[in-house]
């Protein structure tokens, strides 16, 4: 073979890989073509093996075929990427020929005589062709891509056209049938959204997207009863405020949700995040840090400018109205030390510049040590003042007085009374949104810097929708639909709170090192639909009798959390659903563990109970997942862990039970909150006992799939397209979603060949 069938093509190959499905999917491919190539290096080979690389090519090539009939199938489907597809799929299915050819040995194996044969001297041709076989698959998977995004922009544009018709409603009647069909397109659009938040690869991304569904989620609930309220009332200028107020926010979520999966933006979005007090602080030290490599990395005056835009931005802590005065003037002072050390950083840079010399003199080690020193004792200090603000506020509002004053205000029909109340609320939302905006300079990951702008917007937005909807209730004190409308938006403040305490824990988590940027947002926002079932609970704290005999229980619980922390730390996948799961039941464990000792943000009985609901509820989506990855497993793997998920799913109904049903008096609660640390104790238990099992099946599955396919994201892919009804057709029941299981058999025989 003295040239290859393939030829030059002028195919992309830069394209950008946005998803981790696609991205999955091209790792087994690039392992087995790299297989190939490398055995064109070893020009004598046994029989046996010459054999193994023919089977392995030609499974290669029937496998780009199957691949390719999906490819156009969906193109016949899509005729925006008919033109795209189908050269794709032309260029994929030629280098699937390409490498049938390069591999067929049977010519050379009859023409030398010799029992060690040569052949394979054409690398050139191999790597041609399998440079054009990855360039036009990736195309084939990403033309896919767009399919799903596709299917969301057509799920938004349903649920706009309902929200415009629910906006026009005027009789009940109306508005029941159509938000009837509003809340299922808001599942189908919420099931849509999820699994390309899961796939997204860029974690920014990732946490905008959460925080967009976030939004839409707790908006629902709103505009039901805001809607309703409008409709009961549909005089009154405050009800009309609050209802055009939450259906603008939930235009403008959806709006941010197409914007990230088409990366376009709106006149909304225009804007880029503000650069953190943490980002200019981690780029002035690599700065410094890089002088001792290279004395001309850049300039004086550089530094002299990063510095002057770092310390201009810790005026956001300065300058606040609620920053106490030593810590304003512990901030300023060691900001003019980091100034001090970096003038005598400089003046020994200049110095060693003068002496011509090629690294870092001892003086200028010296002060680059101080400088980096003084930069991070500033960091550490706007640490230490924003976090305690946040934790202090979060005391402070627990008891969420404001929002009873203006509740029972409004229920008075005492206007003057709601007045008074709002401009508590509007204060108290201030130092909150405010707070928020410090988190943000030092949350140390862009992720959670996105979700310390999310909570600053909420707070934001939700202060003036509670004053309305009590204005509302005001002027109707007899109205129930008023009444409930007021109870969702406080929930929603409630929750936000609640949210904001969580985000507090992984800020601190990632300042002190213990996680890393791909831990799972735990401060985005959750329904409120938790704490629905107990508004008219009391809620109470344990004395110091029942804290005692709750320590040792406690005690136990901490003790699983931890080592649930341990094990899933353990994973090399930190996305998979099964350790973002187990992730949340540790640190809500955690949290009940500080309640038991009464301390942490679960301040009373109350939030301990709604804590246990929220925990049960993601107990039962790690049974799900559990459920889907044992779905993998033979018969005899998985019979022994599904009596234990069994298990799990029993714990976790009887916390749900448990912590929903009410209770009176004093022993009846404090024996609640007995069976609910119990509970979580036992379902931590088993958790533990699934993880490490897991993740070695895990190990084992991953080390054994080499297929071709991603099978889950394709196979979703395929129900939008059509069948291909021949033999040459993609089943997923027989071919490993690209029919691809013979390739996998062949690259064993390979990989045992040469082993031996």
């Amino acid at each position: 073979m003295a040239s290859s069938p393939c030829g030059n093509s002028n195919f992309d190959s830069g394209l950008e890989i946005k998803t981790r499905s696609v991205e999955q999917t091209l790792i087994p491919l690039v392992s087995q073509i790299t297989t190939l190539i490398n055995h064109k290096d070893k020009p004598k080979k046994s029989e046996r093996t010459l054999a193994a690389i023919h089977r392995v090519g030609q499974a290669v090539n029937v496998a780009v075929g199957r691949f390719v009939a999906v490819g156009e199938a969906i193109a016949s489907e899509n005729q925006e990427l008919k033109d795209e597809m189908g050269q794709a799929c032309f260029e994929a299915r030629r280098a699937g020929d390409a490498i049938a050819q390069l591999t067929d040995v049977g010519s050379a194996m009859q023409s030398q005589s010799d029992s060690q044969v040569s052949v394979f001297s054409d690398r050139t041709g191999m790597v041609k062709a399998a440079r054009l076989l990855l360039s036009s698959v990736t195309k084939v998977l990403v033309l896919a891509d767009r399919i799903v995004i596709k299917q969301i922009i057509t799920s938004r544009n349903k649920v706009l056209i309902t929200l415009d018709k629910l906006e026009r409603v005027s009789t009940f009647q109306e508005f029941v049938q159509i938000f009837s069909q509003f809340g299922n397109e808001m599942v189908e659009f919420a099931h849509l959204t999820g699994d390309r938040q899961n796939d997204l690869k860029d974690e920014k991304k990732k946490a905008r997207m959460a925080a967009a569904r976030a939004v839409l989620e707790k908006c629902t609930m709103m505009l039901l009863t805001a809607s309703k309220t409008c409709l009961r009332h549909p005089d009154c200028e405050s009800a009309r405020i609050n209802k055009d107020a939450v259906f603008h926010r939930m235009r403008c979520a959806l709006e941010q949700v197409i914007d990230i999966v088409t990366e376009a933006r709106s006149c909304g979005e225009s804007k880029v995040l503000p650069t953190s007090i943490y980002n200019s602080i981690k780029d002035f030290k690599s700065s410094v840090e890089c002088l001792r490599e290279n004395l001309y990395s850049l300039t004086p005056q550089n530094m002299a400018s990063q510095l002057e835009s770092l310390v201009e931005r810790t005026e956001d802590f300065t300058d606040s109205a609620y920053t106490s005065h030593e810590q304003r003037q512990a901030i300023l002072a060691l900001c003019q030390l980091v100034r001090q050390d970096t003038q005598q950083l400089v003046h020994a840079w200049a110095e060693a510049q003068s002496a011509h010399a090629k690294e870092a003199t001892e003086e200028m080690e010296v002060a680059v040590l101080k400088t980096c020193q003084s930069i991070s004792d500033l960091r550490r200090k706007l640490h230490k003042v924003a976090v305690g603000r946040a934790s202090d506020l979060l005391k402070v509002h627990g008891e969420h007085l404001p929002l009873r004053a203006l509740k029972a205000a409004g229920a008075e029909g005492n206007l003057e009374g709601v007045a008074e109340s709002s401009r508590t609320l509007t204060e108290q939302k201030e130092q909150l949104v405010e707070t928020c905006r410090l988190l943000c300079h030092i949350s140390g990951t862009e992720p959670l810097e996105i979700t310390c702008i999310h909570a600053e917007e909420t707070f934001h937005v939700i202060g003036p929708q509670i004053i309305s909807a009590a204005q509302t209730l005001a002027l109707h004190p007899s109205s129930k639909i008023a009444k409930e409308n007021l109870e969702v938006f406080c929930e929603a403040w409630e929750s936000q709170l609640c949210d904001m305490a969580l985000l507090l824990k992984e800020i601190n988590d990632v300042f002190e090192g213990r996680r890393d940027d791909k831990r799972p947002y735990l401060s985005l926002p959750r329904p409120g639909k938790h704490s629905a079932n107990l508004k008219t609970a009391k809620a109470v704290k344990l004395d110091a009798e029942e804290q005692t005999s709750m320590a040792k229980l406690g005690l136990e619980l901490r003790l699983l959390s931890s080592d649930v922390d341990s094990e899933v730390e353990k994973w090399e996948e930190q996305e998979h659903d099964i350790v973002r799961h187990s992730q949340s039941l540790a640190s809500m464990a955690y949290s009940m563990y500080l309640f038991t000792r009464g301390e942490g943000l679960l301040k009373t009985t109350l939030d301990l109970f709604r804590q246990a609901e929220v925990l049960s509820e993601e107990g039962l989506q790690l049974c799900s997942s559990f459920r889907t990855f044992f779905s993998q497993l033979v018969d005899e793997e998985k019979s022994v862990l599904m009596t234990q998920i069994e298990k799990l799913v029993t714990l976790c109904q009887q916390l749900q039970m448990g912590a929903k049903t009410p209770v009176q008096g004093k022993t009846a609660t404090f024996q609640k909150v007995d069976s609910s640390i119990q509970m979580s104790r036992n379902l931590m238990t088993v958790v533990l006992s699934l993880i490490p099992i897991c993740n070695k099946l895990h190990k084992k599955y991953k080390s054994e799939r080499t297929s071709l396919g991603s099978p889950q994201d394709w196979r979703e892919r395929q129900d939008a397209s059509p069948r291909v009804k021949d033999e040459a057709s993609v089943s997923s029941k027989n071919t490993n979603g690209f029919g691809v299981k013979s390739m996998e058999q062949h690259m064993a025989a390979l990989n045992l060949l040469e082993s031996k």
